[in-house]
This record gives C-alpha cells, sequence and structure tokens, in this order.
C-alpha cells in the first residue's frame, strides 16, 4: 500500500475555475516524487490539501488518504495525529512562516510540546539536537536567535528542522531553494538527501527548477494550469518528454555548459566607468549608545561598461552587488572612488543629479511587485518618467507612448487598467522593465530582475532585453546569482565576494577557464538538468560570510583581470593564512593566455591557520592532491 495517495483532488475558490483539476498521484514509502510546473500552476495548493491547511474559502473535493485513511475533510484533531508525526512541510518562505515574535528555540520546542513528543529539558535537548543534525553552527546560540537575524540558508535549515522533529513519514518541501544563492541551494538538497536517507522518509519536492528535480527525484509528475499532464520517472521524461509543457520547461531550462554566450560586443564608446569606489555603512552595535560600526560593503571596485554591452555582475547574497550598482547610480552615498558617465563625473546623489543624467540611467528593482506604486494603474506607472523627464508631452502624446511601450514590451493593451496586485509576476517584471525603457536610456541596470520567474518567464524577458539591446543599443548591467541567465544575455562577467571584484573575464573565458577558486565554487554549485548524472556534492559549506564581520582570510582576496592593468595586479598573498606569500618564479615558456595574473599552488608545510567560511577554501585545499596543507595563491607571471 502506497504512502499517501491522492485521487480526483479539486481545489477551487468561489466561482472561479479551479486552481487544482482531477489531480491524482501516490507516493511509497521512502520515495521521491517531483511535483513541478510554472507559477500559478497549483502545486502549492496541491501542498497545503495534503497538510489540511486550505484557507476556510477554499473548496476541495476527491480524496488524500494516508496508510488507507482518509484526510481531506477530517476533523482538526484528526490531522494533528498526522502532521509533524506522520506529514511535515518545509514551506517555501521560511521568513513568513516563522514566528517573528519567537526565538528559534522557543518555536521548535513548541511544536515538540504541541505534538506531545517531548517537554521541557527533553524537549530543548532534541530541539538542540535537531539543529545540529542540519548543519547550524553552535545549536545552543541558534536556539536563542530571531528568525530575522538568521541568513536564508540558516532560516531554511531551521525549517527543515521544524519538519523532522517529528521524524515524519513524508516530507513536503515547498520550493526550499528558490531565494537561495547556488552555493547554498546545493548545500540544503544535499542535506535533504542525506537527512531522507538517515529516515528513511519519503518526499514530495515542488519546484520549477528542473535541475533540481533531476538529481533529487525518482519520479516527476508535471502540471498545468491545475491539471496533471505528464508522470513517470524522471530519467524517462527528461529523455523523451511527451507534452508540449514539460518539452518548453527543458527548453527553457538547459545546462549552463549546453548555453551559448552572446558573441563580444566589439570596440564601441565608453558609457560608464568605475575607478576604485568604495561604499560603506555604519550601524550603531548592540547595547552601544554612541559607538559606531563601519561596514565596507564594496572595495575599490573598478570597471566600466561601454555602449550595446551587457555586463554582469555575480556573487552570493551580500556581496555588495546591489550596494555597489546603488552607489553608481547615487542611490547611496559612495566614501571613495571615482565614477564618470560618457567623461562626465558623476558623484553627487541622486536628487542633485541633473534630469538627462538620471534619465539616461534606469533601474528595475529585484521585486517588481515592491517597486510599483499599489495605487497607480499600469497606464500611470510607465507613463510617470514622461512626467518627470518630459514634461512638455501631452496627455494623448502620453497615451500613445505608453501603447507602444505595452506592445513594445509583450504586453497586452487591456492590462492597462489594472493595478500591480492584479498582474502575475512576469506582466509585473515586463512594466517595471516598460517604465524604465519609455524614456529611452543608454544604461539599464538591472537588480535580480528575473530571480523570482518561472524558467518560460524568465526567458521571455531575457529575450525581450537581448531584443531592446540590438535594436537600440542599449547597455545593461545585470546583477545576478544565476549563472545560467548571466551566461546567456551578458559579454563580461565581474565576480564579487566579500565587497571585492574577485575575478573578470569575457564570458565564454570565464566560464570556460574560471581563474579564481570562488569563481570555480559558484560554477560547480549550478544544478544540473540531467539525471543520469550523480547527485551534485557542495563544493562549498558553510553560510555566507557577514561583511560586518568578514573571515581573516576573506581580506587578501584581491582581483583575477582578464587585462594588463596595473591597478588589477596586487602582491601575491594567501587565501587560507591570510600571510603574504612567498614569490614563486616562474619558466619563461610558463604562459597564461592573456590572463597577466594566475592561480598557483605553494606547497607548505605545517598548519595553515584557521579557515574562515571553511567550504571555500576547503574546496581549494581538497582539489590538492598531496596531503600536506596547501596554499593558494595570486602570482604575477
Amino acid at each position: 500500500m502506497s504512502l499517501m495517495q491522492v485521487e480526483a483532488l479539486t481545489v477551487a475558490y468561489g466561482d472561479k475555475a479551479p486552481v487544482v483539476r482531477d489531480l491524482g498521484f501516490s507516493i511509497g514509502r521512502g520515495e521521491s516524487l517531483g511535483l513541478v510546473g510554472e507559477s500559478g500552476s497549483g502545486k502549492t495548493q496541491t501542498a497545503l490539501a495534503l497538510m489540511g491547511l486550505l484557507p476556510r474559502e477554499a473548496r476541495a473535493v476527491g480524496s488524500v488518504r494516508c496508510d488507507g485513511e482518509e484526510l481531506l475533510h477530517a476533523r482538526e484533531s484528526v490531522w494533528n495525529r498526522y502532521r509533524s508525526r506522520r506529514i511535515a512541510m518545509v514551506f517555501q518562505d521560511p521568513l513568513q512562516a516563522l514566528n517573528p515574535y519567537l526565538r528559534v528555540g522557543t518555536q521548535l520546542v513548541g511544536i515538540l510540546e504541541a505534538h506531545r513528543l517531548a517537554a521541557g529539558a527533553a524537549a530543548r535537548r532534541r530541539a538542540e539536537d535537531m539543529l545540529q543534525q542540519v548543519g547550524l553552527p553552535e545549536p545552543a546560540e541558534q536556539m536563542r536567535a530571531w528568525p530575522h537575524g538568521l541568513s536564508g540558508g540558516m532560516r531554511q535549515r531551521v525549517m527543515i528542522a521544524a519538519a523532522l522533529l517529528g521524524e515524519p513519514e513524508l516530507l513536503i518541501a515547498d520550493e526550499p531553494t528558490t531565494a537561495l544563492d547556488v552555493t547554498v541551494q546545493v548545500q540544503i538538497l544535499h542535506l535533504l538527501r542525506s537527512l531522507r536517507e538517515r529516515y528513511g522518509a519519503a518526499l514530495l519536492l515542488i519546484t520549477h527548477d528542473l535541475g533540481v528535480v533531476a538529481g533529487n527525484c525518482e519520479r516527476l509528475l508535471v502540471l498545468e494550469q491545475g491539471r496533471p499532464v505528464e508522470e513517470g520517472s524522471t530519467a524517462a521524461i527528461f529523455a523523451r518528454p511527451s507534452h508540449p509543457a514539460t518539452r518548453a520547461m527543458l527548453a527553457a531550462a538547459p545546462a549552463v555548459a549546453a548555453i551559448e554566450p552572446p558573441e563580444p560586443a566589439g570596440t564601441a564608446t565608453r558609457l560608464l566607468r568605475a575607478a576604485d569606489v568604495d561604499v560603506h555603512f555604519y550601524r550603531r552595535p548592540a547595547g552601544a549608545v554612541w559607538r559606531r560600526e563601519e561596514i565596507r560593503a564594496v572595495r575599490a571596485a573598478s570597471f566600466d561598461v561601454t555602449d550595446g554591452e551587457t555586463v554582469a555582475l555575480v556573487g552570493e547574497s551580500g556581496s555588495g552587488k546591489t550596494s555597489l550598482v546603488r552607489g553608481l547610480l547615487g542611490l547611496l552615498p559612495m566614501a571613495g572612488g571615482n565614477v564618470t558617465f560618457l567623461g562626465v563625473p558623476v558623484a553627487d546623489p541622486v536628487e542633485r543629479r541633473p534630469l538627462a543624467l538620471r534619465r539616461a540611467m534606469q533601474l528595475v528593482f529585484q521585486d517588481p511587485a515592491g517597486s510599483l506604486n499599489p495605487a497607480m494603474r499600469v497606464q500611470d506607472i510607465i507613463a510617470e518618467p514622461l512626467r518627470v523627464h518630459a514634461p512638455a508631452t501631452g496627455a494623448a502624446e502620453r497615451a500613445d507612448a505608453v501603447a507602444a511601450m505595452l506592445e513594445r514590451t509583450g504586453l497586452d493593451a487591456g492590462l492597462a487598467g489594472r493595478f500591480p496586485h492584479q498582474l502575475s509576476g512576469g506582466q509585473a517584471q515586463r512594466v517595471a522593465l516598460a517604465r524604465a525603457l519609455i524614456v529611452s536610456p543608454r544604461l539599464l541596470v538591472c537588480d535580480e530582475a528575473v530571480a523570482a520567474l518561472d524558467a518560460g518567464v524568465r526567458a521571455a524577458i531575457l529575450d525581450l532585453l537581448q531584443h531592446e539591446q540590438h535594436t537600440r543599443g542599449l547597455a545593461i548591467l545585470f546583477i545576478s546569482h544565476d549563472l545560467g541567465v548571466v551566461k546567456r544575455l551578458s559579454h563580461r562577467v565581474l565576480v564579487m565576494y566579500m565587497g571585492r571584484i574577485c575575478e573578470e573575464a569575457p564570458t565564454r573565458d570565464l566560464f570556460a577557464r574560471p581563474r579564481h577558486p570562488y569563481t570555480r565554487a559558484l560554477i560547480d554549485s549550478v544544478p544540473v538538468p540531467d539525471p543520469a548524472l550523480p547527485p551534485q556534492v557542495p563544493p562549498v559549506q558553510g553560510e555566507v560570510a557577514s561583511l560586518a564581520a568578514p573571515p581573516r582570510a576573506a581580506r587578501s582576496i584581491h582581483a583575477v583581470r582578464s587585462r594588463s592593468s596595473a591597478a588589477a595586479l596586487r602582491y601575491p598573498r594567501c587565501y587560507l593564512t591570510g600571510r603574504p606569500a612567498r614569490p614563486v618564479t616562474a619558466p619563461r615558456s610558463s604562459t597564461c593566455g592573456r590572463l597577466p595574473v594566475r592561480v598557483v599552488h605553494e606547497r607548505h608545510g605545517g598548519d595553515g591557520g584557521g579557515v574562515a567560511r571553511g567550504g571555500l577554501f576547503r574546496a581549494v585545499r581538497d582539489r590538492m592532491s598531496s596531503p600536506e596543507r596547501t596554499r593558494t595563491c595570486l602570482q604575477r607571471p
């Protein structure tokens, strides 16, 4: 008998069309099933139905049985016997799922006490043990932490710990890695696999990322508009997809190695130049009244952008990407450095910059729903930049420009009268692009503009950006942690770690021959949509280091550039120990192509010192075959 059996499940709200229609599937003990589909296909509603957490206004019909017992319309007392003990769920957004008013330990102990699994000191010991099992350092300290004080990866680990406290037979994971960096994502997936093996739990993995499904699910179920359209073994569906929706999803999510980057933009006018840009923040430590601490978010960042070129800025969350571009745009004060736009210095805050300069540099924010005024209609949101930058434009002319922009960005004219909350994620992102493009900027800055979109919607937005670039010579500064998107769209890539640009290279060269160990770790962490490959082992362990307390070794990381520049060449320093490395003279015959700086390995006996954020540096160390402690240095040829 199957552990979970679902038959003819239909979920609807009011008089609207059902969000889930005639869904049926089963999950055996210890089995893993991937539930995939685009946003709005009914994945999360299915998970809520399996947990008995549908809102009151939802109408559900059909059958949901666990070990033969019907649960769909069961009383709350029956559901409480199954939740946490037999069935548990990892929610999509841990920050929303965790109670912001309770410490982590209080919430975990509360789960154990509510389900009568443990109480008092025994409950605290069990909660601490589970935090240790999910890989959180110093579990006793994390028990006293607040949810908002944890990083995204740490919050997700807390959610997994909460779900596993009752040792459930079925674990439902709803988009557990959507908002995480690739290095943290691969760690969470590896953690789920290891915990499944330890507890023998079945897994229902809900995602829109086929790369995540490929290495973690034995079977696959594809939903389209609430209906199941294809089901079978993951390997068979990847090899021979039968439904157009499945084929479209696979085509929109190719392996990074199979993506062809755009051809180099060629010589063009230098549009933007940043030289040694610093951005600092100040915070007041806990308990301090007058004292402030300086946080160096960006350190000596230098690069340029030319007309018609896309430059990608990649790195983990907290690496300084957004702080850098906001400093360039005048939204944050710069602590040092110079910025020029078409040769004209632009160091003033945005409110003191001339309108012509503000018009030429436009920003698309990371969260379109949060950046669009909820009280304005789409037509007014798109027309607003014209009122600011072209006040002489008449109402009829603005309306024509808005209609043309809606058509240009692939939006239906009927959306003009809607409010932002009435738009899908892809439509809201297109509106944000239309608002930025209506004033014909020279430089468009996209801050994680496609991070939360499905593969199909993401591909359409990228096609739109490339079309605008080819037809109008638009320059794009593209911030992302999705290396597949970066490879498809960008001509050059800048890699940031701990506030520094640690590597810069043309896209094709960087993916073929990454020079910096951090870049190599990012590339190795990208999930590969191929079920024939073995599951990924995380190349980086641990959480992203904080800029407020950078690890000692991170302070010694310097730039690896693809062009010869005196500013780009720094004296060699050791990644592992933070001590200056002894220069090693390379033979004259040893060359590195066009790269003026290369990564060399120098053996060194004894203890190499502490390893901060061990995974990054351990990944470098473990690749060396010698048992001796090894250190990786930058050296001038």
